[in-house]
C-alpha cells in the first residue's frame, strides 16, 4: 500500500461533554521536528496537550498528564489507521467540568485526531532516486532534451564532457536508464547517488 503524508497542515475542534478538544495535524519532516510543532501549537493554559507523531519506523506519543493510554495512543492508532506517514497530531484539551472516565478519553482523543486527519488534505509519498549522468561532449544536446521536465541540481562541465545531477521517480528509472543507453550507445554512465522519499 502506498503510503501517505499531509499536503497541509489541519485544524479540527470538537465538544465532549464540555470538553473541547482542538486537534492540529500537518507534515513532520523528521523527529527532530515534533519539539517545534508542539511548542508553536500547544496551548499552555490548556488542561492538556497530548501529541503523537510517525515518521517511518519512528513514533512518539505523550499523554501529557492524562491517565497512561488514553490520549496518546489513540492519537498514534489515529494515524496508523489511515496509513500515514511523516505525520504528527497535537490535541489540546480544554476540561469542561465532567471527567470522561478512561473509555471516554480514549474515543475522544482517538475520534478528534481521526476525524482531523480524515479532513486533512493529502499527498501520496512517492519513492525517488537521486543519479549523477556523465556523458562525452557529443550526446550533450540529446541527452539535454531527456533530463527536461526532470528536478536537475546542477549541470557542470569537465574535459570528459557534461555532468548532471538531477533527480525522478524511482519507477521512471529503468526507462530512463534504457533511453541513455540507446542514445549514447553505451557511452554514458548513469549512477544512483541516493534513494529517498517525497
Amino acid at each position: 500500500m502506498i503510503s501517505c503524508t499531509l499536503q497541509a497542515p489541519h485544524r479540527y475542534e470538537l465538544e465532549v461533554k464540555r470538553s473541547r478538544f482542538v486537534a492540529h495535524a500537518l507534515p513532520l519532516p523528521s523527529p527532530e521536528a515534533a519539539p517545534l510543532f508542539l511548542q508553536a501549537v500547544q496551548d499552555l493554559q490548556a488542561t492538556h496537550n497530548c501529541w503523537a507523531y510517525k515518521v517511518g519506523a519512528q513514533y512518539r506519543f505523550s499523554d501529557d498528564g492524562e491517565p497512561a493510554g488514553t490520549a496518546g495512543r489513540p492519537i498514534l492508532s489515529a494515524i496508523e489507521a489511515q496509513h500515514l506517514d511523516r505525520v504528527m497530531v497535537v490535541v489540546t484539551r480544554y476540561f469542561g467540568g465532567i471527567k470522561l472516565g478512561v473509555g471516554g478519553l480514549v474515543r475522544a482523543y482517538g475520534g478528534v485526531a481521526s476525524e482531523c486527519l480524515r479532513q486533512a488534505p493529502k499527498r501520496a509519498i512517492v519513492p525517488r532516486v537521486r543519479c549523477e549522468l556523465q556523458a562525452p561532449y557529443e550526446f550533450g544536446s540529446a541527452l539535454y532534451r531527456l533530463l527536461e521536465g526532470l528536478e536537475r541540481e546542477s549541470e557542470t562541465y569537465h574535459a570528459a564532457g557534461v555532468r548532471w545531477l538531477f533527480s525522478l521517480e524511482e519507477a521512471r528509472l529503468p526507462q530512463f536508464q534504457e533511453r541513455v543507453r540507446d542514445l549514447t550507445r553505451g557511452r554514458a554512465h548513469l549512477r544512483v547517488i541516493e534513494r529517498f522519499e517525497a
